[in-house]
């Protein structure tokens, strides 16, 4: 098993020093779903507080800007793009958001931030109406790095 990179040899956090990996192009998928009783899910479009799914696309994508503020050890990056889909199905939302940079060190944080928050949003915006809401499925679908 490898050793865990954000804490040093006396076992304190530490931020991972990538000053000597060579910056490259990262990208990073992330995943997200929303469970949502059927007949919430058919009000989303006459929700009053907006558009739900279009409030926690853009909530994410601000997320994904500011996950080195909210992740005490994440490197900031500066993000080439970020995007986040929120899809209705039968049961709920999917959301999946997408974060690209070319840096030394990987942009997974960023994707897995918009996806949470994101999901966080629909449950905020939706909580009054549904008290079952679940989110589920949070995870990592692919990071690329060329």
């Amino acid at each position: 098993m490898s050793k865990l990179s954000h804490f040093d040899a006396s076992g304190s956090p530490r931020m991972v020093d990538v000053s000597g990996k060579q910056a490259t192009k990262r990208t990073a998928r992330a995943h997200a779903f929303v469970a949502l009783h059927p007949d919430v899910l058919a009000q989303l479009p006459a929700n009053p507080k907006g558009n739900p799914l279009e409030i926690a696309r853009i909530a994410g994508i601000m997320a994904a800007k500011k996950t080195s503020e909210l992740i005490p050890l994440c490197h900031p990056l500066a993000l080439s793009h970020a995007n986040v889909e929120a899809m209705l199905e039968p049961n709920g939302v999917r959301i999946v958001a997408t974060a690209a940079t070319t840096a030394e060190t990987g942009v997974e944080m960023e994707a897995l931030t918009a996806v949470s928050v994101a999901a966080l949003t629909i449950y905020d915006m939706c909580k009054a109406v549904d008290k079952t809401m679940v989110i589920d499925g949070v995870r990592l679908v692919n990071k690329i790095k060329k």
